[in-house]
């Protein structure tokens, strides 16, 4: 062959090959899609992302199969996706700890911004400070003045260390002047049956999720982490109305691929996914359940991630955690 026809055929080649995964990312997806999270079955994150996956299985046309992968702060289930081919069959659904964590633990395999590539921030919703059912304690006052008495002698869960949970209950301990005992779990459901046994004494609670528990008594609320009062929690007050205006605390769920995935399954899934949260019924469903329903572009998913990044970095300079 000589050098003309090589170079053709070189071109011709490169030509089929561009077409062909053009082809590829237009026919997405042609098989079963794993969406994997980093908590247990039946906690917020978990709970937002079935509801997810169902209705991205019904509009894509493929089964789109929740895998729960719990444990080391959720980063057992971003290092999977992370280290994952990006060509959109293996998806994960995020909360707040994946910007915490490189705080918290030593020598991760993924980076937060550039191990992923965003698809959309799906909902947020504020904390909730819950306490065991049998206690006798009703307001955050109560609250305060027993744990200063005895320091160090109430427990609170956790989804794991340097998460969400955990960081709202630094926040509080700070604020309110008080000293707790951290109990770490694996995920927000283990949390809540413990709390519920009265295993432990209190937990700062996602709304999604705790909801039906914080609803009929379950567990107690007392207060909630956010600028105004949940609608399905109407009696309960705001950290604010308690004295505590600077008690902020809000997690959020959001859809990720692995860095790489091309351009046109990102908007795919993206289509889909704020597709779904526009339904009346989704979205009825999640506020129900104190969620605020988001739903941006990638572009705008990938700035809360930096955002949020120096913001923890930040933070970590003043309450200290033990990395693992």
């Amino acid at each position: 062959m000589n050098r003309r026809n090589f170079s053709l055929a070189a071109c011709a080649a490169l030509t089929l090959g561009l077409g062909n995964g053009a082809m590829a990312d237009a026919a997405y997806p042609t098989k079963p899609v794993r969406v994997i999270v980093g908590y247990s079955a039946g906690g917020p994150t978990d709970a937002v992302a079935r509801l997810v996956a169902a209705q991205l299985q019904k509009r894509l046309g493929q089964p789109f199969v929740v895998d729960n992968r719990a444990g080391a702060g959720s980063n057992i289930a971003s290092e999977a996706v992370a280290a994952a081919a990006p060509d959109g069959y293996t998806l994960l659904v995020a909360a707040a700890p994946l910007t915490m964590n490189s705080h918290v633990y030593k020598n991760l395999k993924f980076d937060a911004v550039k191990s992923f590539t965003p698809i959309s921030k799906l909902s947020s919703a504020p904390g909730v400070l819950a306490v065991r059912p049998d206690w006798g304690l009703v307001s955050v006052k109560e609250l305060v003045a027993a744990a200063k008495k005895e320091p160090g002698k109430f427990t609170y869960g956790t989804t794991g260390l340097g998460g969400s949970q955990h960081m709202a209950t630094e926040l509080f301990q700070r604020l309110a002047g008080v000293k707790l005992t951290h109990i770490p779990y694996k995920g927000a459901s283990n949390v809540m049956t413990d709390l519920i046994a009265g295993h432990v004494d209190l937990a700062f609670m996602t709304a999604t999720g705790a909801m039906p528990h914080l609803q009929t008594g379950k567990v107690k609320p007392l207060a909630v982490a956010g600028p105004q009062r949940l609608l399905g929690l109407p009696g309960i007050p705001t950290f604010a109305e308690a004295g505590y205006p600077a008690m902020i605390s809000d997690s959020w769920n959001g859809l990720l691929a692995p860095a790489g995935t091309p351009e046109a399954i990102v908007k795919k899934l993206h289509a889909a996914a704020v597709e779904a949260l526009q339904m009346p019924e989704i979205r009825s469903k999640l506020e129900s359940q104190g969620a605020i329903v988001i739903g941006n572009s990638p572009e705008e998913f990938r700035g809360d991630i930096q955002r949020e990044v120096a913001h923890w970095a930040e933070q970590f300079k003043t309450i200290k955690i033990d990395t693992q």
